[in-house]
């Protein structure tokens, strides 16, 4: 148990420190990270390298490659959960229903919905470390409010999870295209992995046999990440900038976070696991 979550959280710090490394590299924000609005964000490099610069050091803080004297990790999850959330209702949401409602395709709303993701992964992997008791009257007011956030968490990620699923069978014919050549049926693929994200999201919502819903659903991610996401990115790895190496590395970032949704979700009773 306590191994997988670890797991879980190097994937998911890993992911957020390819966030930093590829806005580093473009220069600009990722369209996840930041629409179009405002657009003086995206004409000055140094926001979108400072925000690179501040990812990639939170990233390696959340994936416990290097244990930092004086951070509280837990906390830096909490922040982080924060930012992203502050950033899909002040950048994508304003963008999407009030500036440019008619030409916000559906590229921008799986943006905000994947913001929304990174925000929830980053509340499950707080969730993922205990309370200090001792240190509980310290605690602020604002820390608090971000801590009773944890729980949104695992529903932040499934919508996501929610809208690829429903995506397999909105855009079947060119999903299908995505199948690798070797695996017979694509059709069948499309639907089937489409049912099963939907099927996993309602699980991990509504919490029905979450453990090995989740953990399935992490397996599944992972097959992603193997069959299809790295080869495309071995055949394309200077497109964008790296972007599919990126998209490659996000793909395990989802995977961690239905690991640690599956480690620390196991049970009514919350489950509480050491801090690294």
């Amino acid at each position: 148990m306590k191994e997988l979550t670890k797991i879980g959280r190097l994937f998911y710090g890993i992911g957020i420190v390819a966030l930093g490394i590829h806005q580093i590299i473009i220069k600009d924000f990722r369209s996840e990270i930041l629409s179009p609005f405002p657009e003086w964000a995206h004409h000055y490099n140094i926001f979108p390298i400072l925000t690179g610069i501040a990812l990639i050091l939170t990233g390696i803080i959340i994936s416990g490659l290097f244990k930092i004297k004086f951070v509280d990790t837990k906390k830096t999850c909490l922040y982080l959960g924060f930012c992203f959330l502050a950033l899909l209702l002040i950048s994508h949401l304003p963008y999407i229903f009030i500036l440019s409602p008619k030409v916000s395709g559906p590229q921008i709303l799986i943006s905000a919905f994947e913001e929304l993701a990174y925000s929830g992964g980053a509340f499950v992997m707080a969730g993922s470390f205990p309370t200090n008791g001792s240190n509980k009257n310290q605690t602020s007011s604002f820390t608090s409010f971000l801590e009773k956030l944890i729980p949104c968490g695992r529903i932040f990620y499934s919508l996501l999870i929610l809208l690829f699923g429903c995506s397999h069978f909105l855009f079947a014919d060119f999903i299908a295209t995505m199948i690798p050549k070797w695996l017979p049926a694509p059709m069948f693929w499309t639907y089937f992995t489409g049912l099963a994200l939907i099927c996993s999201a309602i699980s991990i919502i509504f919490k029905i046999a979450i453990r090995p819903i989740a953990f399935l659903l992490a397996i599944m991610l992972f097959l992603f990440f193997l069959l299809f996401h790295v080869p495309y990115a071995i055949v394309n790895p200077s497109i964008e900038g790296g972007n599919e190496i990126v998209r490659a590395i996000i793909a395990l970032l989802f995977c961690g976070i239905a690991l640690v949704i599956a480690e620390t979700n196991g049970s009514k009773k919350a489950v509480l696991v050491e801090a690294i």
